[in-house]
């Protein structure tokens, strides 16, 4: 492929958008559609051409907006699809793009195409959804048809009682699973959640678990690693079944004939020879994954929470990053490059320092580090000013998310409400709850709501209180901020698109213990990245020879060694 082929969105920057964090235009607590209209110029000047809207679709929000009732319509509350259109035409008028996400495992309860299936076994659309009979034990009791358990908790079969079977909800019981062996309703989801917003303009997706869709016909029992318990964790049999490149690939033929372009979630996906053949040019399917090797890092193995905070080390995020890299090494390939989303903590808690000492540079060394890094780079919303994690003394009955709820709960119930136990729990959820990424936007200084809105409104979730110190207001008059330091890497991201975008990655100095080093090559042109993960000085590596030329940092005065949290790029000739 030639430079002059590349398809618009390798060397794109995507801003992420949670709507309901993001902007109140209207003064009722919640942010909307014309609140991410009124902030495209603010957006557009970080560096970014691509903006991602979360679901915005009606929803009864049990798992805020994936959970959805109907593909053709907005959540009222963030407006309407008139407001999407004046989204949609602003965006294209400042020559950006925009993605919707798009969430076709499953629908809401409330879609009407479910009410229809679970109104009799009869029903025309009773095949749409997976319904499965009751298992019978010796003793004649009921129970599912197997032991896999929900990512929310407990089982993904729920008993309907006015048609006696099981459907499945790999998420919450609100959110049924739709069948994808079913060829009419694979055409339906393509005619409501695909066709009806890309003749509106929409240029590509974000593809929502993308590869759950086709599960194994036999639904076998997933293996005990969570002894004791009746359900147990199986992500690894329901993902990557055996139809997946096959609705793909009927994906794509749609979306090739608007040009737009898909991202896929994909999980519980270790062999990355599966993952080149989605995201392989020839192969026709998705044009690049989202890999949860980084993300997942300090997580535990059976449930997310069952661990404490900054459980990883700098070894593990070196080859977590080196196998999302590697995708694009010798293939046709692409990847992409994120450190935060709406499902993750912050990044700044989770892999810097967010002590007032260290929170701007190690805030400014992750964006360094992946403003460096190939494939197609995502920031979400809050990042570019390095927002971090609510407070730790925030009680567990704030946290809103339904994971996080559930989590707790369960280790309540399990541990007859052990003190410790639970504190451990909640430690757990401090450091990595999804809660901290859909706190709301900081705009302002003010306190309580920090501009998001109105000072005498209640927001839906309550603004981070470190809005005082860590906000859009200040930091655009600020040479010295984090998101001064965004736009600077981004534009020398631009500028060295072939090297830093495109380049083929490598290690350096892999042992050591505080220094995360890296080249990056394309044709005759080389590029070292040093980053500091430690708040103390450390050498430079001089594994790679050649003459030094400095690049970019963030840090002003450089010595001999790296500073705590010091990241630097030099061009080596």
């Amino acid at each position: 492929m030639t430079i002059m082929q590349r398809p618009w969105w390798k060397d794109g920057v995507v801003y992420q958008i949670y709507p309901a964090s993001f902007k109140d235009s209207n003064g009722d607590g919640i942010g909307d559609i014309p609140g991410i209209t009124q902030s495209l110029d603010y957006i557009k000047s970080l560096g970014v051409n691509i903006i991602w809207v979360c679901p915005m679709y009606d929803s009864p929000q049990i798992d805020m907006g994936y959970d959805i009732s109907n593909y053709e319509a907005v959540y009222p509350p963030y407006g309407t699809v008139a407001d999407m259109e004046e989204l949609i035409q602003q965006c294209h008028a400042r020559g950006m793009r925009v993605l919707l996400d798009l969430v076709i495992n499953h629908t809401s309860d409330q879609h009407k195409w479910f009410q229809e299936s679970r109104s009799s076994k009869t029903n025309p659309k009773r095949d749409w959804y997976i319904w499965r009979p009751a298992k019978y034990d010796e003793q004649g009791k009921r129970g599912p048809p197997n032991n896999w358990r929900s990512n929310f908790g407990g089982s993904v079969w729920e008993w309907d009682e006015h048609t006696e079977e099981y459907f499945l909800h790999l998420f919450c019981p609100e959110q049924p699973d739709l069948n994808w062996e079913n060829e009419e309703t694979r055409e339906a989801i393509y005619a409501s959640a695909m066709t009806f917003w890309l003749d509106k303009g929409v240029d590509g997706f974000r593809v929502d678990t993308v590869n759950m869709y086709s599960k194994p016909p036999t639904y076998p029992d997933a293996r005990i690693t969570d002894p004791g318990a009746a359900w147990q964790e199986a992500g690894q049999v329901y993902c990557n079944g055996p139809r997946m490149h096959e609705f793909l690939g009927e994906m794509n033929n749609i979306l090739s004939r608007y040009g737009a372009m898909t991202v896929g979630e994909c999980p519980h996906t270790p062999d990355m020879s599966r993952v080149v053949k989605y995201v392989s040019a020839k192969e026709k399917q998705l044009d690049m994954v989202f890999q949860f090797d980084t993300v997942d890092l300090g997580m535990g193995k059976v449930f997310k929470y069952q661990t404490t905070p900054f459980n990883w080390s700098l070894k593990d995020l070196k080859e977590s990053i080196t196998r999302t890299q590697g995708i694009i090494s010798g293939t046709d390939a692409w990847t992409t490059v994120f450190m935060e989303n709406h499902d993750q903590a912050r990044c700044v808690s989770r892999f810097g320092d967010d002590s007032p000492e260290w929170r701007v540079r190690s805030g400014k060394m992750l964006a360094l580090m992946n403003a460096a890094l190939s494939g197609t780079l995502y920031i979400y919303q809050g990042q570019e000013i390095g927002m971090i994690n609510l407070p730790r003394d925030l009680p567990i009955d704030e946290y809103k998310d339904i994971e996080s709820g559930n989590y707790y709960k369960m280790v309540a119930e399990r541990s007859n409400n052990d003190p410790v136990k639970l504190a451990e729990a909640h430690a757990a959820i401090q450091h990595l709850a999804r809660d901290h990424a859909r706190s709301p936007m900081q705009w302002t200084s003010e306190l309580p709501n920090g501009g998001f809105t109105g000072s005498e409104t209640t927001p839906w979730m309550r603004v981070n209180p470190y809005t005082a110190d860590i906000n859009v207001s200040q930091q655009l008059g600020d040479k010295e901020s984090v998101m001064a330091f965004w736009k600077r890497m981004l534009e020398v991201r631009r500028k060295f698109d072939n090297l830093l975008v495109h380049g083929d990655f490598s290690v350096v100095d892999a042992k050591n213990q505080h220094v995360f080093s890296f080249v990056k090559n394309w044709r005759d042109r080389t590029a070292l990245v040093v980053c500091n993960f430690s708040g103390k000085d450390q050498p430079l590596p001089n594994e790679v020879p050649g003459h030094y030329e400095y690049l970019a940092g963030n840090v002003d005065d450089r010595t001999d060694d790296l500073e705590p949290w010091e990241g630097r790029i030099y061009l080596v000739d």
